[in-house]
């Protein structure tokens, strides 16, 4: 740094001030000494950056998620990343693909690395193993999944709501035998989505059936598997509910191999893209991503700027898109 003030012709602090993106230097200013360090290669060195700083914020935060490879993850992190961008903080992300040690693990690396927040789509079902760093401050926010045993902020989707509404969707349309499909048991958004349908059902006067309520899919692959024992197994239903995109994947593969794609609806939980290019369109009870991003976003950074109020919870009401798919009525 002193050797980019030398030759910039300004003094130390000037040079901090730019590369720290400090108001209260000119542009021509500013200008010289960034065509300074560029003629030198000068980095500047975050890490020591922060050491120095009284308020000892690193400049990152924490976001693990279950999977960023699917969709909705892929779109959640980047919503946050928008946000992030606009605080001049950098995101370090992860999947925990609904193994509990690895969230434990990876949690413990971030604290250790001083993030200064951490955005948390949890695997584990208690979260009371991060009390002393909620405690000691850590700005933590809970996405998709309400924490237990601890109170922190949380930004979820009714998924409730829009489980009933897909399966009222389809009841209306004239269906009766509507088998559904589900990740783990044990995650509280399955859990809910089958509340949902249940109470859908339950309102119509419709017996529940359970050889087509199918839990503990993980994959699409599971998915056209479990589609595939319905109808060698003659259960015949006419319409399919797929609590997460990627098992609505599989039910439309399912489907298209047996010939039956135009014959059983299928609406999906979550959005995808290309899902409105299938044939038929498939139609979905869409998360407003985007808005969850935001709000994450927005209660994050309103943390580690200092607020203290007591945790907020925000519940986003999903939307029901007609597309086609969800709208076949039965043979």
């Amino acid at each position: 740094m002193k050797d980019v003030a030398a030759l910039a012709g300004v003094s130390l602090k000037t040079v901090s001030r730019v590369v720290n993106r400090e108001s209260g230097v000119s542009s021509a200013v500013r200008e010289r000494v960034e065509r300074a360090a560029t003629r030198l290669d000068y980095s500047h060195n975050v890490h020591a950056s922060n050491l120095r700083r009284a308020s000892g914020r690193t400049g990152t935060v924490g976001a693990l998620l279950q999977d960023v490879s699917n969709s909705f993850s892929a779109s959640l992190l980047r919503s946050l990343e928008d946000v992030a961008r606009a605080q001049q903080t950098a995101v370090l992300a992860a999947s925990l693909d609904e193994e509990e040690g690895r969230e434990i693990a990876l949690v413990r690396g971030l604290v250790a690395r001083r993030v200064d927040g951490l955005v948390l789509m949890p695997a584990t079902s208690r979260h009371e193993y991060l009390a002393a760093e909620l405690r000691a401050g850590l700005p933590t926010v809970f996405v998709d999944r309400r924490p237990h045993g601890v109170d922190a902020d949380s930004v979820t989707v009714d998924n409730v709501l829009g489980s009933r509404h897909a399966v009222e969707h389809l009841i209306a349309h004239g269906h009766r035998r509507i088998a559904v499909l589900l990740d783990l048991a044990t995650i509280q958004t399955a859990e809910d989505r089958l509340r949902g349908y249940r109470q859908a059902m339950a309102a119509a006067g419709i017996p529940v059936d359970e050889r087509v309520e199918v839990s503990d899919l993980r994959t699409s692959e599971a998915a056209e598997h479990a589609v595939h024992a319905f109808y060698r197994g003659g259960l015949v239903p006419t319409a399919i509910f797929a609590g997460r995109n990627d098992l609505a994947i599989g039910a439309v593969r399912a489907l298209r191999s047996l010939g039956l794609s135009h014959d059983v609806a299928v609406i999906g939980f979550d959005d995808f893209p290309l899902a409105d290019l299938l044939e038929p369109a498939l139609t979905v009870v869409r998360q407003n991503v985007g808005q969850i991003g935001a709000e994450v976003g927005r209660l994050l950074f309103s943390r580690i700027a200092g607020d203290t109020s007591p945790p907020r919870h925000v519940v986003i009401e999903p939307t029901l898109v007609v597309r086609g798919s969800g709208e076949i009525r039965p043979s």
